[in-house]
């Protein structure tokens, strides 16, 4: 590396699911690249398999891995909290404060605010991954939640989105970013773009997810009832995942007479989940740019998603057959369509693994948020340090990682 490292820490609530693989490929490249790298996060949250995947990547943190409890809402324990993070990273002396989701984006920007006020030239970016853009704002909780985006805005040095989606979810509910704001891509390992094949006694469907509504595994249960309910047999499934409302949807599955055909796992890796049935289905009420979604299609796996957040943005050509989020019933009529003609639903996997192209690699993703960190240090990714330059305005765009900053 010919210029000097940054010293960059990742704050994030709950490692789990998909912002948390964000998170370890983005860290894992900013490493390999030199730079040093810490990630902090919640101590209260994960299943055991979470867990195992945070402890692998203690190891290369250079600026080491901590846990705090952090609550998912608004309590008194913000502040306790907030003072906790703040004596650590004030220690570690960084360069980037990178906040992840609502929460981990609050703790961040509030903690490098106050060492800005102390004399510390650190950089604050925020990456919504969702979270508070989920809101409605027309509701009170949502009022209050983009109230609060609308205050931190005005502590931000860099906005990071992982789809146009989110993008214009910010600037309808938020309003129009007043720093530097940049679109860029979740990305996958070269490896993971190996095809996948089903199991030999695979099941017809399975849901890979966190288990609460948002993710519509509710919807997916309805589905395999109504199936059932028409042809008197239920399809073969299995659920993947784990969440705060696992008990209730056992309990739906059990009510529904589904439970000899439906198992329940907690979480796996995507890959081995992939061969346990012949299609996935991501019933999602809500997303930002879910992995499971990138992971499926690279793997060659038959897929049936809905049609929300950045979701469009990686089926492109394809997004046709994306299904209209929050209805049982459209569905039922998706999952149908797979059972009655499965080589066409093979076929359709192969045709739409080439969308994803190279747009959707880790270390893409890498190079265009560490380059971001250097603009706002008056460097860049390739000069040595001190130099400064202009990041290039690109042209704005489906499939496109753009650069796009308020006074443009």
């Amino acid at each position: 590396m010919t210029q000097e490292p940054l010293r960059i820490i990742h704050c994030i609530r709950s490692p789990v699911g998909g912002v948390f693989r964000h998170i370890k490929d983005l860290a894992t490249n900013q490493i390999k690249a030199g730079h040093d790298v810490g990630l902090i996060c919640d101590s209260t949250t994960g299943s055991d398999f979470d867990n195992r995947l945070v402890e692998a990547l203690r190891p290369h943190l250079t600026l080491g891995l901590a846990r705090f409890p952090m609550k998912r809402q608004l309590t008194l324990q913000d502040f306790r909290a907030t003072r906790d993070l703040y004596r650590h990273i004030r220690d570690l002396k960084p360069d980037v404060l990178h906040g992840h989701g609502a929460k981990g984006g609050a703790y961040a920007r509030t903690i490098g605010t106050w060492l800005r006020l102390k004399g510390n030239k650190v950089s604050r970016l925020y990456s919504p991954h969702g979270g508070s853009l989920h809101y409605d704002p027309n509701r009170l909780e949502g009022k209050v939640y983009h109230t609060i985006e609308r205050l931190l805005g005005r502590v931000t040095d860099g906005l990071i989105f992982v789809s146009d989606y989110e993008y214009a979810a910010f600037e309808t509910k938020v309003g129009q970013p007043r720093c530097p704001a940049r679109v860029v891509y979740n990305g996958l390992l070269p490896d993971e773009f190996q095809a996948v094949r089903a199991d030999e006694n695979a099941a017809d469907f399975v849901y890979i997810g966190m288990l609460r509504d948002l993710k519509g595994t509710d919807l997916f249960i309805d589905a395999l009832h109504n199936i059932k309910t028409k042809t008197g047999r239920a399809p073969r499934a299995h659920i993947v995942g784990d969440g705060p409302d696992a008990a209730r949807y056992r309990n739906m599955v059990d009510r529904l007479g589904l439970s000899e055909r439906v198992t329940f796992h907690g979480p796996l890796p995507a890959r081995d989940a992939f061969r346990l049935a012949h299609t996935v289905v991501v019933p999602s009420r809500a997303e930002a740019m879910p992995y499971v979604i990138l992971e499926t299609i690279a793997a060659q796996r038959p897929l049936i998603a809905t049609r929300v957040g950045g979701i469009p943005e990686i089926f492109g050509k394809f997004a046709s057959r994306l299904v209209e989020p929050g209805s049982a019933g459209k569905l039922t009529s998706a999952m149908e369509r797979n059972m009655q003609d499965p080589a066409a639903a093979l076929d359709l996997a192969k045709d739409m693994r080439g969308c994803l192209a190279e747009t959707f690699s880790a270390e893409h993703m890498s190079e265009r948020i560490t380059s971001l960190y250097l603009e706002l240090r008056g460097r860049t990714l390739d000069a040595p340090a001190g130099t400064s330059d202009t990041a290039p305005k690109e042209k704005l765009g489906t499939h496109t990682a753009y650069a796009r900053s308020s006074n443009e």
